[in-house]
Order: C-alpha cells, then sequence, then structure tokens
C-alpha cells in the first residue's frame, strides 16, 4: 500500500533513447538527405531552462523507441551556431524547447513548449 502511496525506494531503469548528438552544421545537409527516405526528428533543447527538461523528461517517457525515425538531440546553448542555422535552413522561429520534423528534404511540422508530447509522430513516416 505505502508503495502505491509513495512509490518504490528502487531506482528506477532510466528508459534511453537513440539519440544522435547534432553537434555540427554539415550535419544539417546530412538530415536533410537522409529525410528523404527516413523521417528525421530535431530536439532542442535548452539545459538551463527548466520547462524544456520537464518537457524533454515528458518526451522521453513516452517516446516509442520503435519509431521508424532517427532522433537528433540538440543542446543548443553549446551549440548556437548550429542551432542558428537549423532556423535558417528548415524556415523555423527559435523556440525552447522545440522538435522539429523533418521529411522530403523540408521541415513537415515542429512544436514547441507543451506541442512537443501532444504531437502524434507516426503521421509523418
Amino acid at each position: 500500500m505505502f508503495k502505491k502511496l509513495f512509490g518504490s525506494s528502487e531506482p528506477k531503469e532510466e528508459k534511453l533513447l537513440p539519440w544522435i548528438a547534432l553537434n555540427t552544421v554539415a550535419q544539417l545537409n546530412d538530415i536533410e538527405e537522409k529525410s528523404k527516405t527516413k523521417t528525421q526528428l530535431i530536439f532542442k533543447h535548452s539545459t538551463r531552462c527548466g520547462i524544456s527538461r520537464m518537457v524533454m523528461n515528458q518526451f522521453v517517457a513516452d517516446y516509442d523507441v520503435d519509431l521508424n525515425a532517427d532522433l537528433y538531440y540538440l543542446d543548443l546553448l553549446s551549440y548556437r551556431e548550429v542551432s542558428n542555422e537549423t532556423g535558417y535552413k528548415f524556415q523555423v522561429l527559435h523556440e525552447s524547447p522545440q522538435l522539429l520534423v523533418i521529411k522530403n528534404g523540408v521541415m513537415v511540422a515542429h512544436a514547441s513548449h507543451g506541442g512537443i508530447n501532444d504531437m502524434d509522430l507516426t503521421r509523418f513516416l
């Protein structure tokens, strides 16, 4: 009964996603090219923002690891140039956190904040 009320003291197994680090501008051309055969996802995250952390934790918890898409992680504070170029290349205003869906060489959807976890990613496969 106490475990149901207060949770277990046993450590939770952390869910690992198939993140691909996005840390160079050159990778954006690769993402564009790969998107012609497989959906590409870019998760832009601010490591200093509590809201971004909360959204990312929920995204990780809900993400289907069997989804047929490549999943990129962009630490926009460490790689600001890459973040800026992502916005230029895929014609989206910067927000944080933000999820971009790239398919057939273009961004087909994006969301920020709570809208990220409302996206049905299977629509873009």
